[in-house]
């Protein structure tokens, strides 16, 4: 695999992550409540995410959920559900920056932040069919290909996290000029986001064979 199918697919990667998405809504939400520091375990569960779905793709599922409405159906709705989930508890939030800070407020643990991160990208099948459509056009099946996914699947990662990373700084940076009347609209604003994305998966339907 040639440099300039790398660079090729990194920028391919960073316009396409770059694009508001649940994960980088994440990433900004998270770094406006919880800071930096903390939000790096919501970008570490992305991050994962990123390896299991290419992981699964070069095995085959991305294949499967394709030909199957099925599983695919099953996918959908468990991602759908886990979003809204999160875009009701954004728009019923009283606007906590961080909930540290907050006595009355419960811990967020960063293995709670992780998991959040890493389940809304695993349980999106758009994820899957889009690397099955995209990943293989980058691919040498001339050559073998395990060692080609696996660059692929660190080149993605990489983009990611750094598109994560600038998100949870300007969520950050915003929470330190935002009155508490301005943090409720941002988590609002980000909540009614994800909910219009979990509706957007509901319709959503893979193509037909």
């Amino acid at each position: 695999m040639g440099g300039t199918t790398i660079l090729a697919f990194a920028f391919v990667a960073f316009i396409g992550i770059a694009t508001p998405g649940p994960t980088v809504l994440l990433a900004l939400t998270n770094g406006s409540r919880h800071g930096i520091r903390r939000a790096l375990a919501g970008m570490a569960g992305a991050v994962l995410s990123d390896f299991v779905l290419i992981g699964a793709v070069a095995l085959g599922l991305g294949a499967l959920l394709a030909a199957s409405e099925f599983w695919f159906t099953v996918v959908k709705w468990l991602g759908a559900v886990y979003l809204a989930f999160l875009g009701v508890t954004l728009l019923r939030s009283k606007g906590t920056l961080d909930v540290s800070l907050d006595k009355d407020a419960p811990a967020v643990t960063t293995s709670a932040i992780f998991l959040k991160s890493f389940l809304v990208a695993a349980t999106n099948p758009k994820g899957y069919l889009f690397f099955s459509a995209f990943l293989p056009q980058f691919i040498d099946l001339g050559l073998p290909q395990a060692p080609q996914y696996a660059a692929l699947a660190v080149v993605f990662a990489s983009v990611d996290f750094v598109v994560m990373l600038g998100y949870a700084l300007l969520g950050s940076q915003a929470a330190r000029f935002l009155k508490h009347s301005g943090a409720v609209w941002l988590e609002r604003i980000c909540g009614g986001a994800l909910l219009a994305l979990a509706g957007s998966l509901a319709f959503y339907r893979r193509a037909a064979n």
